[in-house]
């Protein structure tokens, strides 16, 4: 038989041995979490600087004088002869950041939230920036970006954004406001700018839905209506989905813009805020 001090011998080891592991499990866990919260401080600083560096920039269009009757040179009457396109003139304050990375598309503004990113989009390499900052550099955080299919400039019937639901309310964590009807009603418009022009965006529906194929609504595949009817059936889909009731309806014509990122109440779930473009 086994004598009692073996056993006692072996009741320390097994003692200390789950011991060292649960200080295994604590020192891991705890080099997690101070990597995380390093991390998402330099994420935020990173992108505050970009805010700044835009901010720091007049935003106002240049003001424009009165057009004169053009002559040509000998004082002949106007010459009816089309002048030659021009291309578009990037805005001032987007200028610096377009030429710090040019895969920069445009700029969102979300009012009290976390939301004031760059916005990116690489047509040839889809979700490029699902894990990777605007510096290029991997990350977790990613970075704001639109599906590759859409047009941001024409613009496409529907532009979708990505960004990830972050812990630390970053990126488009924010957009979980929205789920609360009050929250929308005192915020039912932000800000999307493009590289050339200015726009106002108005929420018309909030809703969530599995990112799954074939178990949810793929909002995200609907880039250019082929009809109205097409159209029609999008935007009903999705007020039949929607949290609560806007009493905004999106016609024919309107331009839209998706919002989407993580939700998890549901098996690989999204959650998408819906806007159309009305300025």
């Amino acid at each position: 038989m086994e004598s009692k001090k073996t056993s006692s011998v072996k009741g320390k080891i097994l003692y200390y041995l789950l011991i060292g592991i649960l200080a295994a499990v604590f020192v891991i866990c705890a080099v997690k979490l101070v990597t995380y919260w390093t991390e998402s401080a330099q994420n935020g600083s990173e992108y505050d600087d970009l805010a700044a560096l835009r901010g720091s920039i007049a935003a106002t269009e240049p003001s424009q004088s009165e057009p004169s009757s053009p002559t040509t040179p000998s004082g002949d009457p106007e010459d009816t002869t089309p002048p030659e396109p021009t291309e578009p003139t990037i805005l001032p304050d987007l200028l610096p950041i377009y030429e710090l990375n040019a895969d920069t598309v445009g700029w969102i503004t979300v009012p009290d939230t976390k939301i004031n990113y760059p916005v990116m989009q690489t047509p040839d390499r889809p979700d490029y920036y699902l894990k990777r900052n605007f510096n290029r550099t991997w990350s977790d955080w990613g970075a704001i970006y639109a599906r590759e299919a859409c047009d941001i400039n024409s613009p496409s019937d529907n532009i979708t954004l990505y960004g990830h639901h972050m812990q630390d309310g970053s990126m488009f964590a924010g957009l979980d406001k929205y789920k609360k009807q009050p929250f929308w009603q005192d915020h039912q418009t932000f800000t999307f700018d493009t590289l050339y022009e200015r726009h106002t965006y108005r929420i018309w529906a909030v809703f969530k839905t599995s990112g799954n194929s074939g178990e949810g609504f793929p909002y995200h595949l609907f880039v250019d209506a082929s009809s109205e009817e097409e159209f029609n059936t999008f935007v009903q889909t999705i007020k039949s989905m929607e949290f609560y009731e806007t009493g905004i309806t999106p016609q024919y014509g309107d331009k839209l813009l998706t919002l989407s990122t993580c939700e998890y109440s549901l098996n690989n779930g999204r959650f998408v805020v819906c806007a159309m473009r009305v300025s």
